[in-house]
C-alpha cells in the first residue's frame, strides 16, 4: 500500500479530454463515499472504475452504423468552392481600341446581373449550342482580380482574351472595370517621360527688375527648412549614450539646442542646455525630427577583462553538489555536520552556535558533496541568504522536539527565492518528545509537502547524536544531485563567490571563496567586488596547501590587498592593470553612493533635521573576526532604533579594537563593540584614559539584548569579566603524564589559581579556558605577580604556541 500509485483529478482530465467538473460527476457515481475535488488523487482501482463506466457510455451497437453516421470531410480552407450562379465568365477581345469618347452606359442592379449570370451558367450545360450572350462594353473591359477558386473558372480565366468577375458581393462596382481609366492611364504614363522645353531667363534680366522682386539671400528660417528637407529626404543615423547632455545631444542631431528644448518642453520636461538626458528620451526627440537614434556601445572595463560568455555542452562536465544547511537556532545544523565529516565542531563554538560560515568538503561513497553551514540565529539574514543563493540543494534542519521557528521558516523563504532544491531533515529523533508527524504538518502550512503526503519535498527524520538517518540523508543528496545534472567548465577562467573574509595579522587579507566555474591556480589576478590581487597561496578546508581549485571547491586564498565583503564575486582575470583600474572605478563608485545617502539639509527638510537633533544617538564601532559579522551585527543593533533613541554603526572593521578605534570614539562620543575580539594594550589604556567604553561579546544575542536593554533603561544586573592580568607565553613544554605547559613571563597584574584564562593570539580570542596549574619552578603557587615567570596548564586547551597572550580574568556580578 506504502508504494500505491496516485493520480491526480486534474491530470486524469486533461488526458480523457474532458472538464474537471464532468469527471467529478462521472466519480460520483464510481465512489460515491468519497468527496473529491480537481486537486485531490485517485488510486488505480478508482482509475479503473472511471474507465470502466466511460467505456459503458460511450458503447454502440454496430460499428457499421456508427462509420455510416461520421460527419462527411469538409472541404479544404485553402480552396473554396464557390456556387457556379455566382460566376460570370465574358469573353473579351484580345485588342481593344480606346472609344474617342464615352458613353453612358445603364447599369442594370445587382440581383439582375446576377440573375443573368445564372441563367447563362444554365445555358451553358445545355448539349445544345448557345449564341454568345450580347454583353455590353462595361461586361467587356471588366477586370478580374479574384482569386482562382475553382476548376472551371481557372480553365476559363487561363484562356488568351476572357476575364473572371465575381459578382457575389453584395455591393458590385462594375466602373471599376472600364477600359477608359485603363486607356488614360497609359497616356498619362508616355506624357510624363517626355521633357517638355524649358524657358532659360538671361541674368541680365535680373537687374532690370526693382530690388523687391530679386532673388533674396537665404535667411536662418529658410536654411532651417531646407536642412529639414534634405533630412527628411536622407534619413541621419546618430549614436547615442545610456544619458547624454542637451548641448552634446544637439550637436549630433544637427540642430539647435533651442529647438530641442522647445520639443521637451512640449513633452512636459523642462530642462536647460546642460541638463542630462537619458536615452530614452533622447531617442524620442530624434524621432521627432526624423533622426534614426541608435544606442551607442560602450566596452567597458569589466566587459574586457572578465570572460561572462555561455559555455558549450562538449566543455562542460560533472561537478559535485553545493548543500546550505539552513535552520532555526540550536537546532541541531552543525551537529548534523559533525556526524557527517567526524568531527567535533560545535565545541569550539561560543555556547555551541555557529558565529560564521563555514565550508566544508566531504566524501561520500567515493563522490565529493561541499557543504555550508550557516548561523541559525536571526542576526545572520544575510549569511543565510548568501548562503541560499550559491548553492544547488538546501537541507533545512528541524529538530523533532521544538518545531518550525521564526528563522525556520526565513530559511524556507530564502531556499525558494534562490530555487533551490530542499530536503527536510528532522533532528532529534532520540528524544522522547519527538513529534515527526507534528513537523511535517507544520512544514504544509509554508508549502512544503513531504513525498509521503503527495509532494515532492523528501523529508528524512535523523538523529545526529546517534547517527541515525545520515545514510539515508546522503544518499537523498546524491540523488539529487544526479537528477540535477550539476556541470561546469573547469578550462575557463574562474568565478565564484566570498563565502568569508577576515584579517590575520601575520598573513594579511584572507577569504573562504567557493569555486562556481573554471578553475583558480596560485598566481592568478583575481578581483573580488573593490579588492584585487594575486593568489599567493591557497588552502583547502583541511588547511592542506592546493595549487589548483576546481568547480564546488571551497578554499582560502592569501593575496588580496583588502579584506572583501562577504558575497562578492569572485573572477579571475588575465591584465593586472585594468583589474586594478576596474577596482578604482567601483570604489568610486561605492563612494558616490555612500555619499548620496547622507541627508542634506534644504528648505524642504529642514523642519525633519531640526527635529531629529531632538532625538537622542547612540554611536557605536563594531569590530569583529570575520567581515561577515561585521554586517550581522551593523544590521542587528540599527534594527535597534526607536523614536526616542536612534543607533548609529559609523565605522565597522575586521580585526582587533585599535589605537585609532579608540581615537574615532573619543572624538564621535562613540561606544566600542567587539565581537569576538579583544583591544590591544595600547588601545585598551588609551581607553581606560579617555573614557571610551569597550564593550566585549562572543556570543551575538547577547550584545543585541543588552544594548537593547540599555536603550530601554531597563539594564538588569548582570556578569562581567575583571581582568586580573596578562601574561606572554614564551616556551611551550609538552609532558607526557601532564599535556601542554606554557612557560609564561607575567607582564602586567597577576595570575590567580582560580581565574579562568582567555587565549590571545593576534588579537582574536583562540579559547576561553580554566586555569588547573599555577607553578614557579617545582611549587605549586595560589597567586604569581607582575615581573615573574611561572608555569601554567589549562584544564582542555593544548594548542598553545609561543607568541600567545594569557588574560586571567574572574566573573562578577554587578547592577548599575
Amino acid at each position: 500500500m506504502l508504494n500505491e500509485i496516485k493520480f491526480k483529478v486534474s491530470d486524469i482530465a486533461k488526458d480523457l479530454n474532458m472538464t474537471n467538473k464532468d469527471l467529478l460527476e462521472v466519480a460520483k457515481v464510481v465512489a460515491p463515499a468519497r468527496k473529491l475535488s480537481s486537486t485531490s488523487s485517485m488510486a488505480e482501482a478508482e482509475l479503473d472504475g472511471i474507465f470502466t463506466a466511460l467505456t459503458t457510455q460511450a458503447a454502440v451497437e454496430s460499428l457499421d452504423e456508427f462509420f455510416a453516421q461520421a460527419a462527411p470531410i469538409a472541404p479544404s480552407k485553402e480552396e473554396p468552392v464557390i456556387p457556379p450562379e455566382n460566376i460570370v465568365i465574358i469573353e473579351v477581345p484580345e485588342e481593344v481600341k480606346p472609344a474617342p469618347k464615352a458613353k453612358p452606359v445603364n447599369q442594370k442592379p445587382q440581383n439582375e446581373q446576377a440573375k443573368q449570370g445564372a441563367k447563362q451558367h444554365d445555358k451553358s450545360k445545355k448539349p445544345q449550342a448557345q449564341p454568345k450572350p450580347q454583353l455590353n462594353r462595361l461586361q467587356q473591359n471588366a477586370v478580374s482580380n479574384i482569386p482562382k477558386v475553382t476548376q472551371n473558372a481557372q480553365t476559363s480565366a487561363s484562356e488568351a482574351g476572357k476575364r473572371t468577375v465575381d459578382t457575389r458581393a453584395s455591393h458590385f462596382n462594375a466602373d471599376k472595370y472600364n477600359e477608359k481609366y485603363d486607356v488614360l492611364a497609359s497616356q498619362k504614363i508616355t506624357t510624363e517621360n517626355t521633357v517638355s522645353k524649358q524657358k532659360l531667363t538671361q541674368k541680365s534680366q535680373q537687374y532690370r527688375k526693382p530690388r523687391g522682386m530679386r532673388k533674396q539671400r537665404e535667411s536662418e528660417q529658410q536654411r532651417l527648412q531646407r536642412i529639414e528637407k534634405e533630412r527628411q529626404k536622407k534619413q541621419l543615423i546618430i549614436q547615442i549614450p545610456e544619458s547624454i547632455t542637451v548641448s552634446e545631444f544637439a550637436l549630433r542631431a544637427k540642430v539647435t539646442a533651442t529647438e530641442i528644448i522647445k520639443k521637451l518642453m512640449l513633452m512636459g520636461t523642462f530642462v536647460t542646455i546642460n541638463d542630462v538626458i537619458d536615452f530614452d528620451t533622447a531617442y524620442l526627440i530624434a524621432s521627432e525630427f526624423h533622426i534614426k537614434a541608435e544606442r551607442e556601445v560602450v566596452i567597458t572595463i569589466e566587459e574586457r577583462i572578465i570572460d561572462d560568455s555561455e559555455d558549450d555542452e562538449g566543455t562542460l562536465v560533472s561537478r559535485s553538489p553545493v548543500v546550505v544547511v539552513m535552520g532555526h537556532v540550536d537546532h541541531g545544523k552543525t551537529s548534523i555536520l559533525d556526524a557527517i565529516r567526524s568531527s567535533d565542531v560545535a565545541a569550539g563554538e561560543a555556547g555551541g552556535i555557529t558565529q560564521h560560515i563555514g565550508a566544508y568538503r566531504v566524501e561520500v561513497s567515493g563522490q565529493k558533496i561541499t557543504f555550508l553551514d550557516t548561523p541559525g540565529h536571526a542576526a545572520f539574514t544575510t549569511m543565510r541568504a548568501r548562503g541560499a543563493n550559491i548553492t544547488d540543494i538546501a537541507v533545512l534542519v528541524v529538530a523533532a522536539d521544538d518545531g518550525i521557528m521564526p528563522q525556520t521558516i526565513e530559511s524556507i523563504n530564502h531556499a525558494k527565492a534562490a530555487e533551490v532544491s530542499i530536503i527536510v531533515a528532522i533532528n532529534k529523533m532520540d528524544k522522547e518528545g519527538a513529534k515527526p508527524e507534528v513537523i511535517k504538518q507544520q512544514l504544509t502550512e509554508h508549502g512544503l509537502v513531504p513525498e509521503e503526503w503527495g509532494g515532492d519535498v523528501i523529508c528524512v527524520p535523523v538523529s545526529a547524536k546517534t547517527g541515525m538517518g545520515i545514510e539515508e540523508l546522503l544518499e537523498n543528496i546524491l540523488l539529487i544531485s544526479e537528477v540535477k545534472e550539476l556541470k561546469a567548465n573547469p578550462t575557463r577562467a574562474a568565478k565564484g563567490t566570498v563565502i568569508e573574509a577576515r584579517l590575520d595579522k601575520g598573513r594579511g587579507p584572507i577569504a573562504t571563496v567557493l569555486v562556481q566555474n573554471g578553475t583558480l591556480n596560485a598566481g592568478d589576478i583575481v578581483v573580488a567586488g573593490t579588492t584585487v590581487g594575486r593568489v599567493r597561496a591557497m588552502t583547502n578546508e583541511r588547511g592542506e596547501r592546493v595549487e589548483a581549485a576546481g568547480p564546488s571547491v571551497p578554499v582560502e586564498i592569501i593575496g588580496l590587498d583588502e579584506v572583501p565583503s562577504g558575497g562578492d564575486i569572485v573572477n579571475s582575470v588575465s591584465d593586472e592593470r585594468l583589474a586594478r583600474e576596474l577596482v578604482e572605478q567601483r570604489r568610486h563608485s561605492q563612494k558616490e553612493e555612500l555619499f548620496s545617502q547622507q541627508t542634506k539639509v534644504t528648505l524642504d527638510n529642514l523642519f525633519d533635521q531640526m527635529q531629529l537633533g531632538e532625538v537622542k544617538e547612540l554611536k557605536i564601532i563594531v569590530k569583529a573576526d570575520v567581515n561577515g559579522s561585521v554586517e550581522a551585527v551593523r544590521q542587528s543593533l540599527e534594527k535597534l532604533s526607536n523614536e526616542e533613541v536612534r543607533v548609529n554603526v559609523i565605522h565597522g572593521g575586521v580585526g582587533a579594537v585599535s589605537e585609532s578605534d579608540v581615537m574615532l570614539a573619543n572624538a564621535s562620543n562613540a561606544i566600542i563593540v567587539g565581537f569576538n575580539v579583544r583591544p590591544d594594550p595600547v588601545a585598551a589604556t588609551n581607553a581606560v584614559t579617555a573614557g571610551v567604553e569597550i564593550r566585549l561579546y562572543r556570543i551575538i544575542y547577547e550584545c543585541i539584548e543588552e544594548i537593547e536593554s540599555a536603550m530601554k533603561g531597563m539594564l538588569a544586573p548582570k556578569f562581567r569579566d575583571v581582568e586580573l592580568g596578562r601574561a606572554e607565553v614564551r616556551q611551550v613544554m609538552k609532558i607526557s603524564s601532564f599535556g601542554t605547559i606554557a612557560g609564561s613571563y607575567i607582564t602586567s597584574g597577576k595570575i590567580q589559581r582560580s581565574s579562568n584564562i582567555r587565549v590571545v593570539r593576534d588579537g582574536i580570542v583562540i579559547a576561553e579556558d580554566k586555569l588547573i596549574s599555577l607553578r614557579r619552578f617545582k611549587d605549586d603557587m595560589k597567586e604569581v605577580k607582575e615581573g615573574y615567570e611561572c608555569g601554567i596548564g589549562l584544564e582542555k586547551f593544548n594548542d598553545i604556541k609561543e607568541g600567545d597572550i594569557l588574560e586571567a580574568f574572574i566573573i562578577e556580578e554587578y547592577r548599575d
